[in-house]
């Protein structure tokens, strides 16, 4: 079984993403783009510290009809979001398992 992690990675537009992945490696919360690394790893810093709070995501559902969820800051900014997923139930797992992992996963960074 793999560990949780943050992968730090840039994007054909120069911009540096992380995303973070559950202990299967699946993808489970993705950012927005930063134009430095730095910003990139304070992202990560706050997806620790507001990750383990259940106030802080909020469920969506999407015009397909399929459910995702973002992670906010203590001033309601999007820090990260989810995949797609089929149904609430699905979704909500997602929140849990960036609950569960958030806080101990390690960073790597592909970008070097």
């Amino acid at each position: 079984m793999k560990h949780p992690k943050f992968q730090i990675y840039q994007g054909n537009n120069e911009k540096h993403y992380f995303r973070l992945t559950a202990r299967n490696g699946q993808n489970i919360l993705s950012s927005q783009g930063y134009a430095s690394k730095a910003s990139c790893k304070n992202g990560i810093e706050s997806v620790k510290n507001n990750g383990t709070s259940a106030d802080r995501f909020e469920m969506k559902e999407a015009a397909n009809g399929k459910f995702y969820f973002n992670l906010l800051a203590a001033n309601k900014q999007v820090i990260g979001k989810s995949q797609m997923y089929a149904n609430k139930q699905t979704c909500q797992s997602g929140i849990e398992a960036v609950q569960r992992v958030a806080a101990e996963a390690g960073v790597e960074d592909t970008t070097v």
